[in-house]
């Protein structure tokens, strides 16, 4: 829907070219009427909120400046790219933002020629940038300008800085702009945190260098080395004189700020005036999460993604859930609560997840047994991997798809010591609007073939809670407990804490006909659609719950392929490499020749959309597992 009546200016802007052709002095209200469009939309289509009102004046200063999409500008933490998409000729859908075939929820090259770098996850803005400023000095292309915004707490992840590392050595004009908002989704935690907020550097010195290092070159005096060179000596001096480190000019970077994020006339100009300046640089600016909606402004974390809200009141639209089963995630840190209450060893651990994990529990109730690392997922599985070693017990949790940034740590610094670490998969399956880059398709793949680690996935509440209690047991070893986002299945959640063998499976339901075989909650879902193929056909179904993917229940196993001819496995991760094929393997192994039809993720990237929309896509669904179930009978 196209708001021509309340966005004077917005509405005529269909491309960074046509604000391009706005006076500066127009610049505040497009910010002020972007703005406005953010909060108006947002209220009704939900999405990231307080992190695009937060980047308003930088996103208009970006593109007014800088010549897009020839230019190039790669965000980080994409959940800041909303007003991005709306001046770069989205915004007539944008209303279609998260939704099923509608706009992207992220940054996407296949959506957009000003989308130029996938941007899910976070960190990854410097080195790709860097790799485009490199590509473009290589190609000739020598007015290209290369910009990467960095910022929502991602400076804190490894990559941010192998980055810095590589720009600070290789020969490049890269602009890294530094948004400075003290947040990630919770408030931003660690040293660099504090560094930034005290970094202060003199605008007017900025200046003064720039025109005597321009004058220098005119006379032939500044050569590149020499440049280096005045740059380690003017760094030092610097430190001497403010007696402050800036790790950045430590680098060679060209560092300026901090300036007002907010000032969108200050930032055309100081982004006017450091463009064309050679060499690496880098431009910090503060802004504030929520800037100009006071409720998001005051409750940041809260109005990360607040979902549905009242635009004239601040009142958030929360469904009423009462009577109806908590979120896994809330079972996960209540339950976490408890053992820790039992098990002095226990430690939390989560990369700036705690709320949307639930581990604020632990952190409130024992603050001094729970740990926000920041944005690092790698080093939040080797800080755990430490503390076994030395003979505490960590839950690890961290999200299915941050879980892959952290791939060699639990190779390398758990599972070949056979570490005590309890590695907590939250949002495994299909996530929803999300998308791609958040779904957890790939976990139950990608652990499998390590050794030394135990996989589970629980059926429900109760068993969630009963895989925690034996994860915690004593050397247990790496111990992976994967489970979804959203609510279990059980309102009576709360069960006593008991042991669970491993590596052995439960059949739920005796069957003759067709076995189905399922791991953690989809087992949900195929059960009422066994129940709805057994009403129709008159035969029975077997159905198996697999709990763990390693070590598999081999005495059950060999139990299916004895009695069935006929086999379904369903799961919500990827088919390659999955339980699926783990099953196939065993049956293969072992001389068992029954009809495996397998259920899960195919192989291909699966978009935004309602979970329930991406299960149908996929045939995990209740329908398409009822239609597979009956067409297996036929055969």
């Amino acid at each position: 829907m196209e708001h021509t009546t309340s966005y004077e200016l917005l509405s005529k802007i269909d491309s960074p070219k046509d604000l391009r052709q706005l006076p500066p002095e127009a610049l505040p209200e497009v910010c002020k009427e972007l703005r406005e469009m953010l909060i108006d939309e947002l209220s009704r289509t939900p999405g990231h909120f307080g992190s695009n009102l937060g980047v308003v004046e930088l996103t208009v200063a970006l593109h007014y400046i800088f010549n897009t999409p020839y230019d190039r500008i790669v965000w980080d933490v994409g959940h800041q790219a909303y007003g991005h998409k709306i001046l770069t000729g989205r915004r007539n859908r944008f209303c279609t933002n998260r939704k099923l075939n509608g706009l992207c929820p992220f940054p996407s090259p296949a959506e957009s020629e000003y989308d130029t770098f996938t941007c899910g996850h976070a960190s990854n803005s410097i080195s790709a940038a860097l790799g485009m400023a490199v590509a473009a000095a290589h190609k000739g292309e020598n007015n290209r300008h290369v910009v990467a915004v960095i910022g929502d707490g991602s400076m804190s992840g490894g990559l941010a800085f192998e980055g810095l590392n590589n720009a600070s050595s290789t020969p490049n004009n890269l602009l890294i702009i530094l948004n400075d908002n003290n947040m990630a989704i919770d408030r931003s935690v660690g040293g660099m945190k504090q560094y930034l907020l005290n970094l202060q550097t003199s605008e007017g010195y900025n200046r003064l260098r720039y025109a005597i290092s321009q004058r220098l070159r005119q006379w032939g005096i500044l050569t590149e080395e020499r440049r280096k060179s005045l740059l380690r000596f003017n760094n030092s001096l610097k430190s001497v004189l403010t007696q402050q480190q800036n790790i950045f000019e430590g680098m060679n970077i060209r560092y300026f700020g901090p300036v007002n994020g907010h000032d969108v006339l200050a930032l055309t100009k100081v982004l006017k005036e450091i463009k064309d300046m050679k060499g690496p640089k880098l431009l910090h600016i503060h802004t504030v999460k929520g800037k100009g909606y006071k409720p998001a402004e005051e409750e940041a974390t809260l109005w990360h993604a607040p979902g549905r809200f009242d635009k004239g009141t601040g009142k958030r639209i929360v469904e009423d859930t009462t009577g109806m089963p908590p979120l896994y995630q809330e079972v996960f840190g209540n339950t976490l609560l408890e053992l820790a209450r039992q098990n002095d060893k226990i430690i939390g651990v989560t990369p700036a997840m705690p709320t949307g994990c639930s581990m604020n529990i632990l952190m409130k109730a024992m603050p001094d047994r729970a740990f926000d690392v920041g944005i690092a997922e790698g080093h939040a599985v080797t800080f755990s991997g430490g503390m076994a070693k030395e003979g505490l017990l960590p839950f690890c949790n961290i999200y299915s798809s941050f879980m892959q940034r952290a791939y060699d740590n639990i190779i390398h610094d758990v599972a070949i010591q056979g570490l005590n670490v309890v590695l907590c998969i939250d949002r495994a399956g299909l996530v929803g609007e999300d998308g791609p880059t958040h779904h957890g398709a790939f976990d139950l793949a990608y652990l499998r073939p390590i050794p030394n680690i135990t996989i589970a996935s629980p059926y429900n509440e109760h068993e969630l809670r009963r895989l925690m209690y034996t994860a915690q047991l004593p050397e247990k070893g790496p111990f992976a407990i994967r489970y979804p986002r959203g609510r279990g299945t059980l309102v009576d959640w709360q069960c006593p804490l008991e042991a669970v063998e491993i590596g052995k499976g439960r059949k739920l339901k005796e069957g003759d006909d067709l076995a189905v075989i399922t791991l953690g909650p989809i087992g949900n879902t195929a059960a009422r659609a066994i129940a709805d193929a057994e009403k129709q056909t008159h035969k029975s179904i077997a159905h198996y719950d697999l709990r763990f993917l390693k070590p598999l229940d081999e005495t059950m196993l060999h139990e299916i392929g004895k009695r069935f001819k006929r086999i379904v496995t369903v799961e919500d991760g990827v088919l390659k490499g999955g339980m699926g094929s783990a099953i196939l393997e065993f049956l293969s192994d072992n001389g068992y020749t029954p009809t495996v039809k397998r259920l899960g993720i195919p192989d291909r990237f699966i978009q935004h959309g309602p979970v329930e929309a991406l299960h149908a896509i996929c045939g995990i669904d209740q329908t398409s597992i009822y239609n597979t179930l009956i067409d297996m009978l036929k055969i």
